[in-house]
């Protein structure tokens, strides 16, 4: 069957474990968390204090007149788009209108900077926005002073205000200039056209004369004496009339004048003249409502009366002028028709193509003289209503001073900092947990080892010997125990060397308690202290140190003179001696093998502590001298590839490793190993014990060496 991918099951092993992370990396999350929380606070501390004031104007876009005159009365107006108020924006920081808010508060001798300074300071304390599902632009500026920011954020404004009216009174003056540009090209068109009209009728011999409605002709025609009659009568009676109309009128003063002259048939003078009043009638309104003669509209509407008035009246005269040319043209006519009536008799008619090019060029002239006249009436009015001033700002918030300050915003960065530094701790704790690639879990040594684990040693278990009464702590060796007997493939295999692959992982503590166990378990076992860098067994069982291993070694010493008996019963021990030179060459010889055969033979079991195997030779050589191998790892410290060098090790001189012991497991931290280590629940004291024979096993505990623990290894 094929193994699994190690990566994949690592990263299933992540996908599930978050929460344990968690709980293993809390101080590291918690570190972050208050180093980042009280950087935020500090920064927060130290930076200035700031006071904002805002003004919310509303901005209408600029009307724009057609110059051509072709759409309604008033001009169109910029539509409202995203475009325009990000324009508005750029507008309002410009360096033109910041000039300009700089000149209107002298922030030059206020903050005692050159211009350029100025203008870069405004623009980093100037902040535009446009307020959500409005039109409205908030112009706000924060400052350390609050009056500064009062100051600033008023000039700011009215700066873009005139600005803005600046640059609509030049787009009005461009737009009336091209205007009046296109009636001056109309009036000399119509002028040309008259003149070509007039040549025509000339040469033909038509007599023609402008009226109000137009011009009559009269042209000669044989067949049409009676017509000519009829006509000569009727331009009598007009001129009779327009006589009449035109004496009463130079009797009128200048209001009757206006008035008369406003009935009589001119084009487009009544609805001038209609707007001449409905002015007079909005300006008594404005006068009875309250407002002042100085008020500006009142001043504005006056001179709008006052223009229209003398428009007007100039129109009189140019009607009552009018009339007069006109009279003087009926005499002529009168006179003239009736030379061509008499004429007509006797010379015939014109010709039918003279007729017919003067009836071309006086529709001309007629077409353009129409065209020309209403472009004059509309340049009229669009020029009275541009000529009004519009306010195209309207403010709706005038600046005021807030008395809070409005940055720092301590809440927010207290806030902020709390939730980054959570977020940062959190990171680091999965980036360690990704980084570290201790052994963490059974999985791991199994995966990476293809050996079983013997057994789970909790975190601080002490030594089984010296503990008063029955302590859980050695349930977990009796596990151990009991994974040593059903893993050897051979019962003769009775030699076991304990090894670790560095210092401090326990392994001296750990051997010390299974050689207790096996000993209660009825086990007759043999410790030796092998360790001849830095021997500890003699430290547990307080013995000396002195007569050992070296000695039967180098020596002709017998095993009874080197091995000893402890308190325990079927407990014994050979300690290290004299710590030799050559640990390594003393280790690998004959008579180390010979040892090893001797005490198989006499002990059920041998139990031989070696120096970590990374470190020194020595260990390797045990590892090839005896039946089987026990590695102990400390949870969560040996790398998974020095593990893997450390059975490497092993195998490289022909040992056999039985199996690995996971050693100094925080099973309050890590859930996963919680069911293994369930007999602490089980050896809990019971409630049946009396005060008396707990009170008697806490004091005999009291009574005993302090305990030793795995703490106390580390030097190994």
């Amino acid at each position: 069957m094929q193994n699994p991918d190690p990566n994949q099951s690592e990263a299933n092993l992540h996908a599930i474990d978050y929460w344990q992370v968690l709980k293993n990396r809390y101080g590291v999350i918690l570190l972050t968390f208050l180093l980042v929380f009280l950087t935020a606070a500090v920064i927060t501390y130290v930076m200035p204090k700031k006071y904002e004031s805002m003004a919310l104007v509303e901005v209408k876009p600029i009307v724009e007149v057609d110059p051509t005159m072709t759409r309604a009365a008033g001009g169109t107006a910029v539509p409202m788009t995203r475009q325009f108020m990000n324009t508005q924006f750029e507008i309002i920081v410009a360096e033109e209108t910041l000039e300009l808010a700089i000149d209107k508060v002298q922030l030059e001798t206020r903050w005692g900077e050159n211009r350029k300074t100025v203008i870069a300071l405004l623009k980093g304390m100037i902040k535009t926005s446009q307020r959500r599902g409005t039109d409205l632009i908030e112009i706000s500026v924060r400052h350390r002073k609050k009056d500064d920011a009062k100051i600033v954020a008023q000039a700011v404004y009215e700066a873009y205000e005139e600005r803005r009216r600046m640059i609509e009174r030049g787009i009005r003056d461009d737009q009336l200039k091209a205007i009046k540009g296109q009636l001056q090209n109309k009036s000399d068109r119509v002028a040309e056209l008259r003149k070509r009209l007039m040549d025509i009728a000339e040469k033909s011999g038509i007599i023609y004369w402008e009226t109000e409605k137009g011009g009559n002709t009269q042209g000669i025609s044989s067949g049409l004496v009676e017509i000519a009659e009829k006509e000569l009568y009727q331009a009598k009676r007009d001129k009779e009339q327009l006589s009449f109309q035109l004496n009463k009128l130079l009797t009128l003063s200048r209001e009757e004048l206006i008035a008369v002259a406003a009935e009589l048939p001119e084009v487009g003078f009544q609805e001038y003249y209609n707007k001449y009043i409905e002015a007079k009638r909005e300006l008594q309104q404005m006068l009875a409502q309250g407002f002042g003669e100085n008020h500006p509209d009142i001043v504005m509407r006056k001179t709008g009366i006052t223009e229209l008035e003398a428009s007007l009246e100039r129109r009189a005269h140019n009607v009552r002028d009018s009339l007069k040319h006109k009279l003087d043209l009926l005499e002529g006519r009168v006179e003239k028709m009736q030379e061509v009536v008499n004429a007509q008799k006797e010379e015939g008619t014109v010709t039918a193509r003279d007729i017919q090019e003067f009836n071309i060029a006086r529709k001309e002239y007629q077409t353009a003289l129409a065209i020309k006249d209403n472009m004059d009436i509309q340049y009229d009015r669009e020029k009275t209503k541009l000529e009004m001033p519009m306010t195209n700002i309207v403010v709706h918030q005038y600046p005021q001073i807030q008395d809070n300050a409005v940055s720092p915003n301590v809440p927010l960065n207290l806030a902020l900092g709390a939730v980054v530094g959570l977020i940062f701790g959190v990171g680091i704790a999965f980036a360690l947990e990704y980084l570290d690639t201790s052994v963490k879990s059974l999985e791991d040594v199994e995966r990476f080892l293809k050996v079983p684990v013997l057994a789970v040693i909790p975190k601080d278990v002490g030594v089984l010997h010296k503990q008063a009464g029955s302590s859980p702590d050695a349930e977990a060796y009796r596990i151990l125990r009991t994974n040593i007997e059903f893993n050897r493939k051979n019962p003769e295999d009775n030699s076991i060397t304990v090894v670790s692959g560095g210092a401090g992982e326990g392994k001296s503590t750990t051997m010390v308690n299974l050689a207790y166990i096996c000993a209660q378990g009825g086990y007759t076992t043999l410790m030796i202290d092998a360790d001849l860098r830095r021997p500890r067994l003699h430290t547990f069982f307080d013995i000396n140190n002195s007569v050992g291993l070296t000695n039967y070694l180098t020596t002709d010493l017998l095993l009874e003179d080197v091995i000893l008996q402890t308190p325990v019963d079927n407990l014994y021990f050979m300690p290290s001696g004299i710590l030799p030179a050559d640990a390594a060459g003393i280790l690998n010889s004959r008579r180390m093998s010979e040892l090893i055969k001797d005490v198989k033979q006499r002990f059920d079991l041998v139990l031989v502590d070696s120096p970590p195997i990374l470190g020194v030779s020595d260990a390797s050589v045990l590892s090839s001298e005896v039946d089987l191998t026990m590695i102990v790892v400390q949870h969560r410290k040996l790398p998974r590839n020095m593990l893997m060098r450390v059975k490497q090790a092993v195998e490289n001189v022909g040992g056999h490793v039985i199996g690995v012991v996971l050693n100094n497991v925080d099973v309050r931290s890590d859930n996963q190993y919680q069911y293994y280590t369930s007999y602490y629940t089980y050896y809990a004291p019971s409630g049946d014990e009396s005060p008396t024979e707990q009170s008697q096993k806490q004091t005999a505990a009291a009574a005993e060496p302090k305990k030793v623990t795995e703490q106390d290894d580390d030097l190994y």
